[in-house]
C-alpha cells in the first residue's frame, strides 16, 4: 500500500514506473481523457466516482484487495486531488483501511514535484525533484481506531517531509 503526496502530474508517471506492477486509485473522469485515459486503462486502475464517497470506499476496499492479492502495489493519493505547493489536504482513510484490513503496511512517499511541475498550467521549471520514501508503517491493532491512527501517522510523516523538501530544495 502506497500513500503519496499529490502535487503534480509528475508523481503519477514516476510512481507508476518505479513500483511495478501498480494499480492506482483515480477519479474515473480521467479515463475519458483521449489517449491519456486510454493508456491509464491498461494499468488496471481503481477508477472511483468521487461524487459517491460511500460507494468509492467500498470499491477501493474490494478492488484494492483484489489488486493486492494479484501481487500489485496499490497507490492512493489520500488528499484526493493535487495540492498546490505549501498546502496540505486532509488524508482520506481509505488507504489506511485497505492496509489494516489486508494486514499490510503503508509505504508513505513525499516529494517536491509541485515546485517544478506546478498543479496548474503546462509550464515546467528547471530543478531537481526530490523523493523521500519512508519506512513501512504498520498498524497497531485492528479496527477503526487502528485505521485512524495509521492514517494520522502517515499524514503527519508525509506533511513533515514535504515541508522539509519545500524549505530545503
Amino acid at each position: 500500500m502506497i500513500l503519496a503526496k499529490h502535487q503534480s502530474t509528475w508523481e503519477t508517471f514516476f510512481l507508476s514506473a518505479y513500483f511495478e506492477p501498480l494499480s492506482q486509485v483515480l477519479k474515473r473522469e480521467l479515463l475519458r481523457v483521449p489517449f491519456f485515459g486510454w493508456a491509464f486503462m491498461l494499468l488496471k486502475p481503481i477508477a472511483i466516482d468521487r461524487d459517491n464517497p460511500k460507494a468509492a470506499l467500498r470499491q477501493v476496499a474490494k478492488q484494492g484487495q483484489e489488486r493486492l492479492d494479484q501481487g500489485a502495489w496499490v497507490l492512493i493519493f489520500p488528499e484526493g486531488t493535487r495540492m498546490p505547493v505549501g498546502q496540505a489536504g486532509k488524508f482520506s482513510r481509505s488507504g489506511a483501511a485497505l492496509a489494516v484490513n489486508a494486514g499490510l503496511p503503508i509505504l508513505p512517499i513525499a516529494h517536491n514535484a509541485g515546485m517544478y511541475w506546478p498543479k496548474t498550467g503546462w509550464g515546467k521549471r528547471p530543478g531537481t525533484i526530490k523523493v523521500v520514501i519512508g519506512a513501512p508503517m504498520h498498524a497497531e491493532g485492528e479496527g477503526p481506531r487502528a485505521i485512524a491512527d495509521l492514517n494520522q501517522r502517515a499524514e503527519d510523516w508525509v506533511n513533515a517531509q514535504v515541508k522539509n523538501l519545500e524549505e530545503n530544495p
